[in-house]
């Protein structure tokens, strides 16, 4: 699990429980959910370095008291060309609002590429700053993440509750 994008970690109390941030020393590599597959493995195999990630813990205990909707961070999410425009994309998402795949086709001129902006919104290693949570199906409907349906749920009426109007 350990590689040099996620060398380092710090822990965070949120009201969805234990968030893990990694980080390369430099850059936010990774923002993990307890629900999350890797988590446990990313945490027992990277050092401990809270100073690295001040500012992380800083903007995402704003992000969880209603006071931040938007995030200025240094991040560094290894993917492909267009895994990197999706992400691009959905950092452009404002908070309490809501997107299907069919919308971010289109907002990165891929109109027929439901299935590689699903892949990408899954491959997505930087929960909440970069908010693929935001994506629902097109019915609007939840559809998978990787922090589990029921913090999907709370992070969408999180920012609902929150969102400037």
């Amino acid at each position: 699990m350990t590689n040099l994008f996620n060398r380092y970690h710090t822990t965070l109390a949120s009201p969805l429980g234990e968030v893990l941030i990694t980080g390369d020393g430099e850059h936010i590599n990774g923002v993990y959910l307890t629900q999350h597959k890797d988590f446990l493995a990313l945490k027992q195999n990277s050092q401990r370095q809270a100073d690295v990630f001040e500012q992380a813990c800083q903007q995402l205990q704003e992000y969880f008291a209603g006071t931040r909707q938007q995030f200025d961070l240094p991040l560094k999410q290894p993917g492909t060309e267009f895994q990197q425009t999706v992400w691009q994309a959905l950092q452009k998402l404002p908070a309490g609002k809501t997107v299907s795949y069919g919308d971010i086709c289109q907002a990165i001129n891929k109109p027929r590429a439901f299935q590689a902006v699903g892949a990408a919104n899954g491959a997505n290693k930087i929960a909440i700053i970069v908010p693929c949570h935001r994506v629902v199906g097109k019915n609007g409907s939840l559809t998978g993440y990787a922090g589990g349906l029921t913090a999907k749920q709370w992070l969408l009426d999180h920012e609902k509750g929150h969102s400037i109007r």
